[in-house]
């Protein structure tokens, strides 16, 4: 199973795809879409929602994992980055992908084993997992790996429950 991973924004989206064997998992590619600041809003969506369609038929994944966005402050950072969500989702169910959300605490748990775990715990552990050399910059695409990471836990977790209540 090929998962993409995705880790929303409006100046740069982190992207990471990583193939699921069993309990192995392997990263096929990944890296950002990084759109220019001053640049209206609107053409930004559409460089991020063509790039990730690009992506998408270039890759081929089989299931999308997205970052669910959690904002305690700044509502001027949201809304961007719910429009760039937004355009994202669009590019995955316009092929017909299956979508499923984390939010951080859900990515943390499953990637370090605690919620509350640190962003630089995180990313050594994405680095260990997929067997890295370096930790994937900027941070967003190591985010991203971890979305997928999470959804690839979250896979078989959720078919060995459903093998179990099928019994």
């Amino acid at each position: 199973m090929r998962i993409l991973g995705i880790d929303p924004g409006l100046a740069i989206v982190g992207f990471g795809f990583i193939d699921k064997e069993g309990n192995k998992m392997t990263p096929v590619q990944y890296g950002s879409i990084q759109t220019k600041a001053h640049t209206p809003e609107e053409e930004r969506l559409r460089d991020v929602y063509e790039s990730m369609v690009q992506l998408i038929e270039k890759y081929k994944p089989d299931q999308v994992a997205v970052e669910k966005l959690f904002f305690s402050r700044n509502v001027t950072t949201a809304l961007p980055v719910a429009q760039a969500r937004g355009v994202l989702l669009l590019a995955a169910v316009q092929k017909n992908l299956p979508i499923a959300e984390y939010t951080p605490m859900m990515v943390k748990q499953a990637v370090v084993g605690y919620g509350k775990a640190e962003k630089k715990q995180v990313q050594e552990m994405v680095k260990l997992l997929l067997k890295l050399s370096a930790v994937p910059k900027p941070d967003d695409v190591a985010d991203a790996l971890a979305v997928a990471v999470c959804h690839a836990h979250s896979v078989s977790l959720n078919s060995k429950l459903n093998e179990v209540l099928r019994k």
